[in-house]
Order: C-alpha cells, then structure tokens, then sequence
C-alpha cells in the first residue's frame, strides 16, 4: 500500500559551512584558512586599519534562512592576529514549517584578539530560529562581542506571533566558563509585553567585552545619548551591556556608540566603523 508522504520531506533547504583562519606574520595579520561549502562566503579580505587588523565580510547570498537550513561557521584567530568579522546587511531567519539552524564556533588564541560584530538578526514571525555559539580564549586573547535580534517586522508593523527563537551562547577562557545563556521565546510569549521580559520592545542586544573599564568610563558610556532602555554591568574580567529598542536602528546605533568608546580603552585602538555600515 502506498502512504501519502508529506510536502514537508521535499522541502529545499541549505547546508551551508565557513571556516575561517588567521594568523600573525610579523606586523600583519593574514587569513591561513578559507574553506566554504554551500552558500556562505567571505568577501576579500580588507585592511582598513592597516595591515594589524583583518577584517572579513561574511556574505550569504541566498539572503535569508529557511526552514530546514543548517549555517555552520568557524573562525580561528592564532597568536598574536587581530580578526574583525562583520557582516553586510541584516541576517533573515524567514517563516518556515520547521527549524533553522546556526552553529558559531570561534577560537582566540593568546595574544590575539577578535571582533564578531555582525548586523542585525532578523526573525520574522512564524520563523523557527535555533542559535547556538561557542567561544573559547585563551590565555590573555581579547574578545568584543555584539549580537542584535529583532523578533518580527516591527517597521511593517508584523508581530512575532508565531515560530520560536532560541539561542544559546558560552564564553571559556582556559576551558573556564565566564559566561552562559540561553534564551528561548515562542510566538505571542507573555514576555513580548511583561515588564520582566521585553516590555513591548521587539529588538534586544547584547554586548560583550573582555576586560575591565573604571568607574569614569562605565558612566560615560551610561550617559550616551540613546533611544534604547540599555545599561551596562561590569563583571571580573567580562563587560556586559545590554538593551530593548523599538527597532534594530536604535540599538545597533547605541552598540557601535558604546565600541567607540570601549574600543581604545579596552584594545587600544580607535574605532573605526568598516564602510559596509554605511552602504
């Protein structure tokens, strides 16, 4: 006897993988490793800062995630380099009748530092978005950290009604745990409108930067200008700041702000926003 079988066996999806490698060759640092399988690339490697500081564009052509993809993506920054990873534009995670995936690993090895400062995630309503993201330091290596999620359209006046967003993040240094988390809302979530969860903002973000500021820049930085409910909190070692805003704009805007001034104290060099932000 023949079963009917489900549309959703045939559903197209993606599996797309990115691994990513750099390393110190006397005062430059250089990409060792660009390997890519599926739609995940990275555009040619840039030295806006001069020849320290690497910077790399992740791009994904297909321009948004769908049910069923699977987005696996690596990078190691060895001794003494310098990566800078962003990104071109907001990452979509569309609707969908089953889960996406995000696998982040990276790896900073002593002396070496790493920027993952990626554009906004999108999650549209009904989207299944499942998120996870490893960090290991080690030694002395630097991290700055900065990830901003939009759940629903807010412009288009689209709520996140339907779907699920989960993600989960970990921080070790020396095999040390300095930081775990996980989230998960589901469409229409109480926590949409508490007060304790999002407040009616659709838009929160996280900063996170290793390191230790004094009291002077904490309040400096707690005294920009913004549109955002965000504050900030300084742990040993690991500098947090976080916000709700009604749209990514406003958030994205008070992390960079924040990278302005954290950036030369805490990896002394000025900040110097890549050019892609601005197309």
């Amino acid at each position: 006897m023949n079963l009917p079988v489900s549309p959703a066996l045939f559903t197209p999806s993606w599996h797309a993988e990115l691994e990513l490698g750099y390393a110190r060759f006397g005062d430059s640092t250089r990409p060792v490793q660009r390997r890519h399988m599926g739609p995940l690339r990275v555009q040619k490697h840039l030295y806006a800062e001069g020849p320290e500081v690497c910077q790399h564009i992740i791009v994904h052509p297909p321009g948004g995630i769908a049910g069923g993809d699977r987005l696996d993506i690596s990078a190691s920054v060895g001794r003494d380099a310098w990566a800078q990873i962003t990104s071109p534009g907001a990452a979509k995670w569309y609707r969908a009748a089953g889960p996406a995936y995000q696998q982040l690993d990276l790896k900073v090895s002593a002396g070496a530092t790493l920027e993952w400062l990626p554009q906004e995630t999108i999650i549209f309503s009904a989207a299944q978005a499942e998120l996870s993201t490893s960090i290991d330091l080690e030694g002395d290596a630097r991290l700055f950290y900065w990830d901003v999620v939009a759940l629903g359209r807010p412009a288009s006046g689209e709520r996140f009604d339907l779907g699920h967003f989960q993600a989960q993040l970990d921080i070790r240094r020396d095999g040390q745990l300095l930081w775990h988390e996980r989230q998960r809302i589901v469409g229409d979530d109480g926590l949409l409108d508490s007060p304790i969860g999002l407040d009616g903002r659709p838009v929160f973000a996280t900063l996170l930067v290793t390191g230790e500021i004094d009291n002077d820049l904490l309040e400096k930085c707690r005294s920009l200008p913004n549109d955002v409910r965000g504050d900030l909190t300084q742990l040993p070692g690991l500098l947090v700041a976080r916000c709700l805003a009604s749209e990514a704009l406003l958030a994205r805007s008070w992390m960079i702000d924040l990278w302005r001034l954290l950036r030369p104290a805490l990896l002394g060099r000025e900040a110097l926003p890549p050019r892609i932000w601005s197309t």
